[in-house]
């Protein structure tokens, strides 16, 4: 689980290196929406900054489009729940104060509710 996490924080840095295609950046408001691209021309990333800093939701993709991570930063940090799939499972992860407070694993075909 320890190396899963650690290769989940590499792919959300938002630095990428020895990329072909230049990242987009576009101003909404008072952030920037980032956008950085797989060789293939696919999205790899897309997230915000806010006074240079990472700040809101970040999404991470593979190659073939599938969705590896999800997750928010305030300020720089990661806060609350992040989301990261791999082909059997799906770990959620909480945050607090930057640091894992919590973590669930879900092997595929398996269900999760909250019970009320």
């Amino acid at each position: 689980m320890k190396n899963f996490l650690l290769a989940c924080a590499f792919l959300m840095t938002g630095v990428v290196v020895a990329q072909g295609i230049e990242p987009t950046y576009e101003v909404q408001g008072n952030l920037v929406k980032a956008t950085y691209y797989h060789d293939n021309g696919k999205v790899k990333q897309e997230g915000f900054y806010k006074d240079g800093k990472v700040h809101g939701k970040w999404i991470s993709y593979a190659e073939n489009g599938k969705k590896l991570s999800l997750g928010e930063y305030k300020n720089g940090q990661k806060s609350g729940k992040w989301f990261f799939w791999d082909a059997a499972t799906l770990s959620e992860v909480d945050y607090s104060d930057s640091r894992v407070a919590t973590v669930s694993k879900w092997e595929k075909g398996m269900v999760a509710y909250n019970k009320k």
